[in-house]
């Protein structure tokens, strides 16, 4: 782990039955669920594009995109927009929680599982008090190849 990780915040957020952790530093802003607009051949986690005043912005279904259960598109539906490599992108998660600091000897190694979701997108295991959060290193996840393939694909296709 790095030298930052002590007292690092991260805003949580639920998937199901799980709760999530993303780096606060990431976040822009927090919007309820909008209607997207669907590009074609996107694989189905790829929830279409919005305009965001004025910039275009993937929307990726974060229950799809890790294989859970599908979800209904409640009131509670949040659309959290994250500032990735200098890149815009929305992710739907079924709702915010809150923003926690976790100090570094709060954050344990991520255990070997048959997890569905990629160990490589994951910076830890989160504990607080009884709470066990999964810290996703979104960065990596964002800029992944198959996530660097759809941004290419949706920038050519609204150009």
């Amino acid at each position: 782990m790095d030298a930052d990780a002590d007292n690092s915040e991260f805003l949580t957020f639920a998937l199901g039955e799980e709760e999530y952790g993303v780096d606060i530093l990431k976040v822009q802003e927090i919007r309820g669920y909008d209607a997207v607009t669907r590009l074609p051949d996107a694989p189905d986690y790829i929830k279409g594009v919005i305009n965001l005043r004025g910039t275009i912005v993937p929307v990726i279904d974060m229950r799809l995109k890790f294989r859970l259960a599908t979800a209904d598109y409640t009131a509670v539906t949040v659309m959290i927009v994250l500032n990735v490599s200098d890149r815009i992108v929305g992710i739907v998660v079924d709702s915010v929680s809150d923003v926690i600091r976790l100090g570094g000897d709060q954050i344990r190694p991520v255990p070997e599982l048959g997890a569905t979701i990629d160990r490589q997108f994951l910076t830890g295991i989160g504990t607080l008090d009884e709470r066990m959060l999964i810290l996703l290193d979104i960065e990596r996840l964002m800029t992944s190849t198959e996530m660097g393939l759809v941004a290419a694909e949706a920038a050519a296709v609204l150009q």
